[in-house]
């Protein structure tokens, strides 16, 4: 009940101002304080349910659906062209925009604003962090940005876009402001109003410091950057991340009526959604024992079925096809946001770059039973799968990393980063497509229309900076 409990309050102070509503000298309208816990837990459920679990309302987690299709995981059952065959139009990413911009980035400004006054610094150290992670998916995304004009009364209409390289070196600064806040040690701490850490500021910082890692790691093939200086520096962050699964960054969800997990309803309540018969083939091939965790077997056949993408066939009946399994596509089920095992192929990555494949094995071999064993795997069927995808070569060792990061990052959006800086798992473009993968989202029509600028004629196909 709190995830609606917080979001509600937030609401109420929001339009009806937090001081005596009968004052008179006070406009309700425009309140001027908002407790830290009233912004902190709406802005966290935005976070997973709609930036990481692509929420179909109002189509408000379109972009993650879509990275979704160009990865290949779902398809849609549906006529061609279609966002599977990389049909898009500007005015489809509005509200990821939006989600993004206004009810991510604009509340966290306001929430570490407002702790900075009140010297309620593990606030403004999450704030920091939480808005690294918003600001890196946008240009993930987009490339190009706005960022240190987009805050700032009134220029934020009209705010000028920053490189994504400037946009990358105030990620790195966020989450260096994140963590020197947290460690001022405040006396406030979040509790039930942080959904993910529940006010373990230790377990933020480690965060922060995987997060770090992350984004070292997308520079790898940057313009001006190295792998060995980006695998130096994001090795030297992991030292100080993730420790285990208990780590994980993620949202819990009750299952009940207004309370599921967005999986859950992209693929069972609001759309012709189902997994792509790429993903549930690989894993059928590998004798993956987390097949009966990820993926569901079709309801009318009980068989693993995906279904082709870009095919011209409709199907009558989506109970053919498979959908997520228990460990994603429940009510109940979590929303993993960044996990522990992002955090170990991000090491094994690194130490490939930096020391070759020997060394890297061990790393990635632990990456892959830490996810298995988070899903229950059992220590026997986690070996046989070793035996057969454990070990790496000098031929094989970076695209196996990459192969099996994506299964641990079921349905992630970091996948699409991955791809497209690594160029693994191997794609090719799907039947009935219209043009080449798409590397990057359109911008949205509301900024062509609003805010208009050259970068934004940037077409599916065009290249960020960083992905050369």
């Amino acid at each position: 009940m709190r995830i609606i409990t917080y979001t509600l309050l937030l609401v109420f102070c929001i339009t009806t101002g937090c001081k005596k509503f009968i004052d008179v000298n006070n406009d309700p309208n425009n309140p001027t304080s908002v407790q830290e816990a009233l912004i902190l837990a709406p802005v966290e459920l935005n976070v997973a349910t709609v930036l990481t679990g692509g929420s179909f309302y109002a189509s408000t987690g379109m972009a993650a659906i879509l990275v979704n299709h160009y990865m290949q995981n779902i398809a849609l059952n549906q006529p061609v062209p279609n966002e599977g065959t990389y049909q898009l139009f500007n005015i489809a990413l509005d509200d990821s925009w939006k989600s993004i911009y206004v009810v991510s980035l604009n509340n966290l400004k306001a929430l570490h604003d407002k702790a900075i006054t009140t010297n309620n610094y593990n606030y403004s150290g999450i704030a920091n962090i939480l808005s690294a992670f918003c600001l890196g998916i946008a240009t993930d995304y987009w490339g190009d940005v706005p960022y240190t004009e987009a805050f700032n009364g009134n220029t934020q209409l009209k705010p000028v876009y920053d490189s994504q390289e400037s946009i990358y070196k105030i990620i790195q600064q966020l989450l260096d402001d994140g963590i020197a806040d947290i460690n001022k040690n405040g006396t406030l701490k979040p509790g039930k109003d942080d959904y993910f850490y529940g006010g373990n500021m230790d377990a933020w910082k480690r965060l922060a410091y995987t997060l770090k890692a992350r984004y070292y790691m997308h520079l790898t093939k940057a313009p001006g950057y190295t792998a060995v200086n980006q695998a130096t520096l994001a090795l030297a962050a992991l030292q100080n991340g993730m420790d285990n699964n208990d780590d994980d960054l993620k949202m819990e969800y009750p299952g009940s009526p207004g309370f599921e997990n967005p999986w859950f309803l992209n693929f069972q309540s609001v759309s012709t959604i189902v997994l792509s018969s790429a993903c549930v083939d690989t894993l059928v091939a590998r004798n993956d024992p987390r097949l009966p965790k990820l993926i569901a077997k079709a309801k009318e056949t009980g068989l693993y079925n995906g279904r082709p993408i870009g095919s011209i066939n409709i199907s009558g009946s989506l109970d053919v096809y498979s959908l997520p399994g228990v460990a994603v596509g429940e009510a109940s089920s979590p929303v993993y946001v960044l996990n522990y095992s992002e955090a170990l192929f991000l090491k094994a990555e690194a130490t490939l770059i930096k020391s070759g494949f020997a060394a890297a094995e061990p790393v990635y071999q632990e990456a892959i039973k830490s996810h298995m064993e988070k899903l229950g795997i059992t220590t026997t069927n986690i070996n046989t799968y070793l035996a057969n995808r454990g070990t790496l070569t000098a031929a094989n060792a970076l695209q196996r990393i990459m192969e099996e990061k994506k299964i641990a990052n079921f349905l992630s959006i970091e996948n699409f980063n991955d791809w497209r800086r690594t160029g693994f798992p191997l794609l090719t473009k799907v039947p009935n497509s219209l043009s080449d993968i798409p590397r990057r989202m359109l911008y949205p029509q509301v900024e062509l229309t609003s805010n208009p600028q050259t970068i934004q004629s940037a077409k599916l196909t065009d290249r960020v900076w960083w992905d050369k």
